[in-house]
């Protein structure tokens, strides 16, 4: 057992995924109390802690400087300063920024403490209607090379099948889906918590019409059925 003890203090805070008001006491009170945060969209974050009525100091770390501020981070915290590390939305290092910066604070001994909150793949699942007992997270496809690899991938998994997707490729993939794997039941979760909030059930075909058919915008998280499923 490791018994050094620790620096700083490195907390991992899930925010909301739209609605503002998702968010928990906790996460507030960590917010108010922490020396920085850490936010993938310095932007987004201060509309949130306006919102929240906090006045807080904000580090930019996103996908394009995260390797080189990491270091930084990790110095700042072995100093003694605690850090809130926030995303977008939801929560962070789920197909966002977060795990190099974990890493390296395990690697240094210095403390992660998860707050938990709002999640997007688990909003869409809890309302979606396939099984949730097992299910598997496969994040953004890639865009091109590895894409029908990945896609091939699933033809075997017995498990349900989560995925996250623009609304720039929401139809290719539902089609790309279809082809490779059959016309499966599937859901879509779009904007969810936001006022354009929308759940769509149905086969991918369905869903593929539903979307080809109007101008589409938001964040989509998209549930496909498992290769066993049975309606």
């Amino acid at each position: 057992m490791n018994t050094e003890t620790y620096s700083g203090i490195l907390y991992i805070v899930s925010t909301p995924i739209g609605n503002l008001d998702d968010i928990t006491r906790r996460a507030v009170k960590v917010l108010e109390e922490v020396d920085a945060v850490v936010a993938e969209d310095t932007r987004k974050t201060s509309i949130l802690l306006q919102h929240l009525g906090v006045s807080k100091t904000l580090v930019s770390y996103h996908e394009h400087n995260e390797h080189k501020r990491t270091g930084e981070l990790i110095r700042k915290l072995e100093s003694g300063m605690s850090l809130a590390l926030v995303s977008d939305a939801g929560t962070p290092g789920i197909s966002d920024p977060g795990f190099l910066i974990v890493r390296e604070c395990l690697k240094y001994n210095i403390r992660v403490v998860p707050i938990p909150g709002a999640s997007a793949l688990l909003a869409a699942l809890v309302v979606g209607g396939l099984p949730m007992d097992r299910f598997v997270f496969e994040g953004f496809l890639p865009h091109k090379k590895g894409r029908k690899t990945r896609i091939e991938s699933f033809k075997q998994e017995e498990r349900t099948v989560v995925l996250y997707e623009s609304p720039h490729r929401i139809v290719r993939t539902l089609r790309e889906l279809r082809e490779v794997l059959g016309d499966r039941q599937a859901v879509i979760g779009r904007e969810l918590t936001k006022k354009f909030e929308e759940i769509v059930r149905g086969r991918l075909s369905e869903l593929e019409q539903h979307f080809a058919s109007k101008p589409i915008k938001g964040e989509f998280v998209l549930i496909v059925a498992g290769s066993k499923y049975k309606e």
